[in-house]
């Protein structure tokens, strides 16, 4: 069994930081891809960053500049650092990766998401 844990989340000024923080943990073999994923009131799930096991990142357009991308593989944690937060950043932010519990199973595992919360 695999579980992804968020923290982090709250409530920001604009122009204010957050840090969110995504720990996996369970029967984990090795862990590829990770990211976080957005999901505003009414909105679709977008994905707003990746990270590779090897550390190379993409970002969406919308917060490329601002946010920040990063791991510790040591940790089977992914963080996403967000600076000059702005409205339209509210959302419920959730971490997804690509984990392989066995030689023969891979799959993609879900955070239970965190409420992000920028007051004009």
């Amino acid at each position: 069994q695999v579980q992804l844990v968020e923290s982090g989340g709250g409530l920001v000024q604009a122009g204010g930081s957050l840090r969110l923080s995504c720990a996996a943990s369970g029967s984990i073999f090795s862990i590829n891809a990770m990211g976080w994923y957005r999901q505003a009131p009414k909105n679709q799930r977008d994905l707003i960053a990746t990270i590779s096991s090897g550390g190379t990142t993409n970002y969406a357009d919308s917060v490329k500049g601002r946010f920040t991308i990063s791991r510790d593989n040591a940790k089977n944690t992914v963080y996403l650092q967000m600076n000059s937060l702005k409205p339209e950043d509210t959302a419920v932010y959730y971490c997804n990766a690509n984990i392989r519990t066995t030689a023969s199973d891979m799959r993609y595992y879900w955070g239970q998401g965190t409420q992000v919360t920028v007051s004009s």
